[in-house]
């Protein structure tokens, strides 16, 4: 298993030099966040990812979850970790100080959890799935459910979950069929089975608390009739066991350390949350909440491929350059002297470097919207999340999974041999892109609803930002050409997304037809932005070394993998046709 070590001096980049953590903070009001208080947080939490959780991510692939008649325990060391890490203060980190919580900025708890997701991405889902449930509470819970819940969430004491699909219907929650019969004393009988539900029974904490998506008798059928309800493990008040228990755990090709549970609600006592029949509109706070989670699985999974690839790439010997030797003194070079390896590898660090940059842009948003003064500004910050929300969890879980890929390559035969590792961030990386809402219904909902939906206003508020910047780079002497490139694109994506939307006037299969490439060309033109910000700030840096690396990937990027941008604009103009032409009976093996 590749040993991780968190990339501190990238991170120290974006947070001081390409995103200004610490004026942004004092423009917030964000006063504990001090320069002083983030490096404790980077340096701390690096070793506790480092020294406590990577070393469990193999042993805990290897042994997995072990379910017993409804009791479910995780892999050795696990349970003691999160003691740990709740003994440490790192559960409350971003949580409101009213409850326990340090209340600093969102954006610190996600640098953490890049943190912890690369080292251990298993562990990580349950402290992950708990801070989802939190905000949901918070921001939908009456002062009574937020006294009673918040305070042991936060601690760490109590754990919590999403609890949404149903064996006949994953992403259509409309056709749920479980049920919530009031009952006399205001509570709610919750009957009905959820499958595929993260840390839904464990070990690790005291007491698990269930945010269960339900129908009331009277509710209106489809989405407009789902509720959410919060359904604990054991009462609060009593702490006696409820209906609801473990009818078994999935066996997973990866993240098999994070135990997927089949959950049986019998009548289980649960507190309607938020108004009734509005339940998808609560829930899809901890859903945005997950999505962005999910999306920084793919740069986690791809940064600990990255490293064990890099790492191997320098010692593995193999032939000689085809310009000469580079190492004459040993009996073959090593293979990063190999084009086609410096090929993966960059693609590696070009799609890592680039995603570590759109999560801490999207992290800083998400400061505004809770702690902004303006309300202009919070409502700016929140247009910006909507629109980059779908993207940052399809594009950044596609391209983790081609790092992830790569990584093995590099490794060859070896990569395929569980010993190293490098196989398992492969298949812990490929569940990103299905849950918490297929890439697919990812792509629908960035063109349907969040593109055309608002007749392209979330799109231009993103656009807008581009086009300042490029203004203001136009004639910068070294990257002129690929300011150029950007403005270019910039200006096609607009172009292009008319061209979808006068199209699905006369067909609505076209929006479906053009939404994974759509939605992929527009990661592919953000992470330019993206890279031309950190270009530019990598100049002022003191470490040549850093400087040279930052500038050679930046010119990687727009060279070999924005030009992708090409193909997927191609195929959005070629319109539904080609897809819904051939019969379904078509597909039919004789």
């Amino acid at each position: 298993m590749p040993e991780y070590k968190a990339p501190l001096r990238d991170m120290r980049f974006l947070i001081d030099n390409v995103f200004d953590f610490h004026g942004h903070y004092a423009a917030l009001g964000a006063t504990d966040a001090s320069p002083d208080m983030v490096s404790a947080i980077l340096e701390e939490g690096a070793k506790f990812c480092e020294n406590v959780l990577a070393p469990l991510n193999r042993s805990g692939d290897e042994e997995g979850c072990h379910f017993d008649n409804g009791v479910v325990t995780t892999p050795k060391g696990f349970k003691e970790a999160f003691a740990q890490y709740v003994a440490g203060g790192w559960h409350g980190v971003a949580a409101d100080p009213a409850y326990g919580g340090q209340g600093l900025p969102h954006s610190l708890g996600l640098v953490l959890s890049e943190m912890i997701g690369s080292s251990n991405t298993s562990w990580g889902m349950y402290p992950g799935l708990t801070h989802g449930a939190m905000s949901a509470i918070q921001a939908h819970g009456t002062d009574e459910q937020k006294a009673t819940y918040l305070t042991k969430l936060t601690a760490g004491e109590w754990t919590g979950t999403m609890c949404l699909t149903e064996a006949h219907c994953g992403t259509d929650l409309g056709l749920i069929k479980t049920r919530a019969v009031p009952q006399t004393d205001g509570s709610y009988a919750i009957t009905g089975s959820k499958i595929f539900i993260s840390a839904g029974e464990h070990d690790m904490s005291a007491n698990i608390i269930h945010l269960v998506l339900a129908k009331l008798p009277d509710a209106p059928a489809g989405t407009k009739g789902i509720s959410l309800f919060i359904v604990p493990k054991f009462h609060a008040d009593s702490g006696e066991r409820n209906a609801v228990h473990c009818g078994s755990i999935e066996h997973k090709m990866g993240i098999k350390a994070s135990a997927t549970c089949v959950l049986n609600f019998d009548g289980a006592k649960g507190f309607l949350i938020g108004e009734a029949n509005k339940g998808l509109n609560c829930m899809f706070t901890m859903m945005n909440h997950a999505r962005l989670g999910t999306g920084m699985q793919g740069l986690c999974n791809g940064e600990a491929s990255f490293q064990g690839a890099i790492k191997y790439a320098g010692e593995r010997l193999q032939m000689r350059s085809l310009t000469g030797a580079k190492a004459p003194e040993k009996a073959a070079d090593p293979i990063i002297v190999h084009a086609d390896v410096r090929r993966m590898l960059l693609t590696m660090k070009a799609f890592n470097e680039g995603n570590r940059a759109l999560t801490y842009f999207t992290a800083q948003l998400l400061d505004i919207a809770h702690l902004g003064s303006d309300a202009g500004q919070r409502q700016e910050a929140e247009d910006l999340l909507a629109f980059l929300t779908p993207i940052c969890k399809a594009f950044m879980t596609e391209t983790g999974l081609e790092v992830t890929n790569h990584g093995m390559q590099v490794f060859g035969g070896h990569g395929y041999i569980r010993e190293w590792g490098m196989e398992q961030l492969a298949r812990d990386a490929r569940i990103a892109p299905i849950y918490e809402g297929t890439n697919g219904i990812q792509a629908l909902d960035l063109l349907g609803r969040k593109v055309l939906g608002s007749q392209g206003k979330l799109l231009r508020g993103f656009t807008r930002i581009v086009h300042k910047f490029c203004g203001a780079q136009a004639e910068h002497p070294q990257f002129k050409a690929h300011v150029a490139q950007l403005n270019q694109l910039n200006q096609e994506w607009g172009e292009l997304t008319t061209k979808v939307g006068m199209a699905a006037m006369k067909n609505p299969d076209e929006v479906g037809a053009a939404a994974m490439d759509y939605l992929m060309y527009s990661g592919y033109i953000i992470l330019a932005y993206l890279w031309l910000r950190m270009a530019i700030a990598a100049q002022s840096q003191d470490d040549a070394a850093f400087t040279q690396a930052k500038l050679a990937t930046c010119d990687f990027y727009f060279k070999r993998l924005l030009p992708r941008t090409t193909t997927h604009r191609a195929a959005v103009e070629a319109g539904s046709e080609c897809l819904m032409s051939l019969p379904g009976a078509a597909f039919q093996l004789e």
